[in-house]
C-alpha cells in the first residue's frame, strides 16, 4: 500500500510539474504571438511609409524634370545685359539638375519602386510649374527661386516620411539637395534685391 501511495504522490507531482510547464508554454507562445503581431504591424506601417516616400520621390522626380526644362528654356532664351552671367549660371544649374534627377530615379529603384519616365507623367505630378518664353533676367531668376522653393518643400516632406521609416539614405539625399537649394535661393534672392 505504501508503494502505491508513493507511486500516486509521484504521479501527482509529475502532473503538477507538467501543468506548470504547460502554463509556462502557453504564456510563452502567447508572448511570441504578441511579438509577431507587433512586428507585422510595424512592418505594415513601415511598408506604408516607404510607399508614401516613393510616391513623394516620384513627385520630386517629376518636379525636377520640369525644373530642368525650365532651366534649359531660360538658358537658351535669356536676353539683355545679364545674358553672359545668367546663361553660364543656368547651364551650371541644369547640369546639376540632370545629376539630381538621376540620383532621385536611382533612389526610387533602390526602394523597389518604378521612377516616372514620361513627360505626361512629369507634367501631371510636378509641383513646379512649367515656364514658357521667359527672356527677361528678373523673371527668369524669380522663376528659378520659385522652382527651388517648391523642390525644397517636397524634399522636407520626404525627409519626414523617410525618417519615420528609418530610411537614412533617402534622408541623406534630401538633405544634400536642400543644402544646395538653400544656398542657391539665398544667392538669387540677393541678386534680386
Amino acid at each position: 500500500m505504501q508503494s502505491c501511495s508513493l507511486w500516486l504522490v509521484g504521479i501527482l507531482i509529475l502532473f503538477k510539474s507538467l501543468k506548470i510547464k504547460f502554463i509556462v508554454f502557453v504564456v510563452f507562445t502567447d508572448f511570441l504571438g504578441l511579438l509577431l503581431e507587433l512586428w507585422l504591424n510595424l512592418s505594415k506601417q513601415t511598408n506604408t511609409l516607404i510607399m508614401q516616400t516613393t510616391e513623394k520621390l516620384n513627385e520630386l522626380l517629376a518636379s525636377y524634370q520640369v525644373h530642368y526644362q525650365n532651366l534649359r528654356g531660360v538658358h537658351w532664351n535669356i536676353k539683355g545685359v545679364h545674358f553672359f552671367e545668367l546663361h553660364v549660371k543656368f547651364e551650371e544649374l541644369y547640369l546639376d539638375a540632370q545629376t539630381r534627377i538621376d540620383e532621385i530615379a536611382e533612389r526610387l529603384l533602390m526602394l523597389e519602386a518604378r521612377p516616372l519616365h514620361s513627360f505626361t507623367s512629369y507634367l501631371q505630378q510636378s509641383k513646379v510649374n512649367e515656364a514658357k518664353d521667359i527672356t527677361e533676367a528678373r523673371k527668369a531668376v524669380e522663376m528659378l527661386v520659385s522652382d527651388m522653393l517648391q523642390l525644397k518643400a517636397l524634399e522636407e516632406e520626404i525627409i519626414s516620411l523617410a525618417e519615420a521609416s528609418n530610411d537614412a539614405s533617402t534622408v541623406d539625399l534630401m538633405t544634400q539637395l536642400i543644402v544646395f537649394q538653400e544656398k542657391t535661393i539665398w544667392m538669387f534672392k540677393a541678386w534680386l534685391a
